[in-house]
Order: structure tokens, then sequence, then C-alpha cells
């Protein structure tokens, strides 16, 4: 009598908890499941500063990094020694950003799912003779870029004391052609691998 009790109770119990299951949506099973850790970090943010890419002393810089399909900022710092004239100064920031660029990202930075594509060893002049004074030319043409170099690199300089301030920025590349005004927009920083910076010509400025 003692057994057959504690089997209708053991049964009652299962049926208790089969209601309860049910009624928050979820499916009894038999099956024991493992769904793994839950995930430590949200993708492309991270969880505090990352302290090994700000500790040199300099100037406070932004620059734009992949993450997913899109660009983020993260900040880092330049040096730019004091006195600097203004033309020289503007050099050294767009040669220090490009640098940073360049710089693969942190192990941090990794893990929340941050990237580049701008590769090593580009270089940054200055303007030519019947170039716009703002005038940043590169070692390499903006055009022979990937898309998403390219959005990385007009994107830094257009929020950068290297350009004017109003999201645009002035690229030539090493050979005789023109440089041309390029945009960063919200369409660029959103899908950088599908949608180029919009640039222009600069004759006439």
């Amino acid at each position: 009598m003692t057994t057959r009790l504690v089997s209708v109770a053991r049964i009652g119990a299962v049926s208790v908890l089969t209601l309860l299951l049910a009624g928050c949506g979820i499916r009894a099973t038999e099956v024991p499941t493992n769904f793994g850790p839950a995930p430590s970090r949200v993708r492309c943010s991270l969880a505090e500063p990352d302290v090994s890419k700000q500790t040199a002393r300099g100037l406070p810089v932004q620059v734009f990094l992949l993450c997913g399909s899109s660009l983020v900022t993260v900040d880092r710092t330049v040096r730019v020694p004091d006195g600097a004239a203004d033309s020289e100064r503007r050099m050294l920031v767009a040669q220090g950003l490009l640098d940073q660029l360049a710089t693969p990202p942190s192990p941090a930075e990794k893990e929340a799912g941050y990237g580049t594509d701008v590769r090593g060893g580009i270089t940054v002049g200055g303007p030519r003779p019947g170039d716009p004074e703002d005038t940043l030319r590169l070692s390499m043409a903006p055009d022979s870029l990937t898309s998403y170099a390219l959005a990385q690199i007009v994107c830094t300089f257009a929020d950068s004391a290297a350009a004017e301030g109003d999201g645009s920025v002035v690229l030539g590349g090493p050979g005789a052609e023109p440089p041309r005004r390029w945009e960063c927009t919200d369409e660029v920083r959103a899908r950088p691998g599908s949608k180029e910076p919009p640039s222009k010509d600069v004759a006439g400025e």
C-alpha cells in the first residue's frame, strides 16, 4: 500500500511539473540538454576600457575599427611633439592614425569582435602644387584599397585633427591623379563592405 502511494505521488509530481513547463512555453523532455556557457561579453562592446592601448602618453584620438559588418570607434593616442607647426602636426596626426589603424587589435578587442583591414606600411604626405592645402596623399592610391580599409581611413581622418572636421577628407595617391574629397556617411559606417565612401572632384574648391 505504501509503495503504491509513493508511486501515485511521483506520478502526480511529474504531472504538475509537466503542466508548469507547458505553462512557461517550455516543452518537457527526458533528454539532458547543455547549451554551454553564457556569452561573457556583448559583441562589439568592451567590458571596460582597454588600458593596454591607452597607456602611451600623447594626443587622445579615435580610430574606426571593423566589428561585425560595421565601423566602430575605439580610443587611441598618437605622439605629437610639443611646438610642432600646424602643417607638421597635421601630418604627424595623420600618420599616427594610419599606424594605429594598421596595428592588430589587442586580445581583449579581438575577443569582443574588433578587427582591421588596413595594411601596415602605408605612409601619408602633404599636398602637391595645385592640390587643396588640406590634401593628404597616401603611398597607396585610395582606389586600390579594399572598401573596408578605405572606409576605415576616410572615417578616421574625417573625424580627426588631420582634416577640417566637416565629415570629409581630401585624399590622393602617389601618382599624378588629382585628389578627391571623400565623405564618411552613416551608410558607410553601417555597411563599409558594400557602401564605398562617396567622393567628388575638388577642382575649383
